[in-house]
């Protein structure tokens, strides 16, 4: 495996698949577009499959998990130990994507990355830790260009090529500030419009958030050029994990749902290093998160809903996951004018 595989296109989206089945969309018995978004999602899942009876029934989750050096800068409401504590519940099946898995019968994992702690092995748990946390970006790059490709590549092996929907999650205390920062610095945004109150800070924490920003662009700004650059400097080694596994899944011809404010900043990384990855991708949800209606314009993304979620996890995905299963089954089951003997208008 070359070490720049990353860099390779996804898998062709046909346009003509794409084409018939919007024409077919306008045989079912309703007024053209009165299913609003329901259509549009039915209409790309036929052309990533290459099928007019698409499918959703093969879901994938995978939670990425690691710890951030930034915290030592009070940037967060929760210790660092909760990030370990937290993988432990997912794994337990006490997690708001852990019940929502089960509901929706997919394939789960959880995925060490970097967490500080060590964690007890489980069936369901890939002990994978590049090193224990990320550097504190104030003072110094985040993570080694090999420890980056690393996480990538663990990213990359995640992936299962026969899913019908990748969805990535995030746990990682500290990590609503790496995301600022690569917004920011994505986006060309002042930490004033990027940074929120992640797991609910007061304004002293918001204003440490800023400060951190601030700090971390002031020390590595020549090296914030690229977004592999950006990742390295300021990013997290739970978000590269989340970038390999995008792009990983598209080049395969897996859709990927991204969910929130932590998974879009690997949506806008994953977008920017390789182009192509941004047509396998649908948005879930609208974080309440104030900076992620930034990252949505400037991916041309309109989500699926927009109910106040900030959870991460990939709850926000996992919730939006029956909207999708119902877009299909109206695109497959429904009845034509035709078969149906109803008049067209």
């Amino acid at each position: 495996m070359s070490n720049d595989w990353f860099l390779a296109r996804a898998k062709e989206v046909s346009k003509g698949d794409l084409e018939k089945a919007r024409a077919y969309q306008t045989t079912l018995t309703k007024p053209p577009g009165s299913l609003g978004m329901l259509e549009d999602v039915a209409v790309q899942f036929c052309a990533w499959q290459q099928s007019n009876a698409p499918k959703c029934d093969r879901v994938q989750i995978a939670i990425f998990a690691a710890d951030h050096g930034v915290c030592a800068q009070g940037v967060s409401a929760f210790p660092q130990a909760v990030t370990a504590q937290m993988v432990m519940n997912f794994v337990g099946g006490g997690a708001a994507i852990s019940v929502l898995a089960k509901q929706l019968d997919a394939e789960f994992k959880v995925i060490n990355v970097g967490l500080l702690s060590e964690v007890e092995d489980h069936e369901v748990l890939v002990n994978s830790p590049v090193k224990a946390g990320t550097n504190d970006f104030t003072q110094e790059p985040a993570m080694t260009d090999d420890e980056l490709m690393n996480a990538l590549d663990i990213g990359r092996q995640q992936v299962n090529e026969n899913a019908s929907l990748f969805i990535g999650g995030d746990m990682g205390i500290g990590n609503t500030t790496t995301a600022s920062a690569i917004y920011s610095v994505l986006l060309k945004q002042a930490p004033e419009q990027t940074v929120g109150p992640g797991t609910g800070v007061d304004k002293h924490g918001i204003e440490n958030k800023r400060k951190a920003l601030y700090q971390a662009f002031n020390l590595h700004g020549e090296h914030l050029t690229t977004p592999l650059s950006t990742l390295q400097h300021v990013g997290g080694l739970e978000i590269a994990g989340l970038v390999g596994a995008y792009i990983a899944s598209a080049q395969v011809g897996v859709p990927i749902l991204v969910d929130g404010f932590i998974t879009t900043a690997a949506a806008l990384l994953a977008a920017e290093i390789n182009p192509s990855v941004r047509e396998w991708m649908i948005f879930a949800h609208t974080s309440a998160e104030p900076a992620h209606h930034l990252a949505l314009e400037y991916l041309k993304a309109k989500p699926l809903l927009d109910i106040g979620m900030r959870l991460g996890e990939g709850s926000g995905a996992g919730v939006a996951v029956p909207l999708i299963q119902s877009a299909l089954a109206l695109h497959t089951q429904m009845a034509t004018f035709d078969s149906a003997g109803v008049s067209e208008a």
